[in-house]
């Protein structure tokens, strides 16, 4: 029992250690003057050799044949998972990343909303309220309520982030067609199919002439590639077996919050009154509709990573 305990303990803090590490991603980001398609690129790229890595070094390797038969679908959600770094890394330029974060964390709601359609599920009252509720905090964030259509570049850095939050959406519902295959095999392949779809866009839309390359560059996007997906998907799936899903569900909520506060801190991007009030909308919605019914909905949405 002691033993559980411990294990279980271990397990919270590696969970909780990839959650807060998650929610530093829009800072990094912030500071790396390259195209958005570039640092999505060398991320997916640096995470599929790590995870290759740590693969092969948790025992028996890749399983080509699990690989084999979900490659359809496997492909399929790894290009939407990199068109959805390309989405979210340009919300970061163009809005704070407070508000980019919380546009991200629609994609639940687009799940919801879908679900009817893809599943034939029924959407529930309280789905429905949990959705509306979310919708009208994602006003209060976007500050079109008292700021109107003037703000161009915020609204643009808006609708970014919630075109990342419909492709975010777009490979949850894809995971579900997936089956038969570890977390590490699947994500690393994921991040391969996004790295073989980003590459060519990224050549044929970007001149490496005009890039400003330099040394705090390449840390930077060390960081992001190796701890921001590397360590934190290796931390989160090996916490994954000693906790609950509703453990892991809630957990998750501490990258927004990170994420919000650490743009304040260090950005000084402050939310305002009417974002706050729209954070605790958008994310308390998402939080109470996915937890009574399907505790695994979020452990399922940070094998792709926000």
């Amino acid at each position: 029992m002691e033993h559980e305990s411990g294990a279980v303990s271990r397990a919270k803090a590696r969970l909780i250690f990839s959650m807060l590490v998650f929610g530093t991603i829009g800072i990094f980001v912030r500071y790396i003057p390259l195209p958005s398609s570039v640092i999505a690129l060398t991320r997916g790229m640096i995470g599929t050799v790590f995870l290759l890595i740590v693969t092969f070094k948790r025992g028996p390797g890749v399983s080509w044949k699990a690989i084999g038969k979900n490659l359809f679908y496997l492909c399929l959600s790894g290009a939407f998972i990199g068109i959805n770094w390309i989405l979210l890394f340009e919300s970061y330029h163009y809005t704070t990343v407070a508000t980019a974060t919380l546009c991200y964390y629609m994609a639940p709601v687009f799940v919801t909303l879908s679900a009817p359609f893809v599943f034939n599920e029924r959407l529930r009252k309280k789905k429905m309220f949990c959705v509306a509720v979310a919708l009208v905090g994602m006003i209060f964030v976007s500050g079109i309520w008292h700021t109107g259509l003037s703000g161009t570049g915020e609204l643009r850095g808006v609708f970014y982030g919630i075109g990342a939050a419909v492709f975010y959406a777009s490979v949850i519902l894809l995971n579900k067609k997936i089956r038969d295959i570890s977390a590490y095999d699947k994500t690393m392949t994921q991040l391969a199919a996004a790295s073989v779809v980003l590459l060519p866009y990224t050549i044929l839309t970007e001149r490496a002439s005009v890039m400003a390359v330099t040394p705090v560059v390449v840390i930077l996007l060390a960081v992001v590639g190796i701890l921001h997906t590397g360590i934190s998907y290796t931390l989160y799936f090996g916490s994954m077996k000693n906790l609950e899903a509703q453990t892991i569900a809630i957990f998750s909520y501490i990258d927004p919050i990170m994420a919000v506060l650490l743009s304040a801190v260090f950005l000084r991007e402050p939310l305002g009154v009417g974002g706050i009030v729209g954070a605790i909308l958008v994310l308390g919605a998402a939080l109470i509709s996915e937890l009574p019914e399907n505790n695994g909905k979020q452990e399922e949405r940070h094998e792709e990573n926000i």
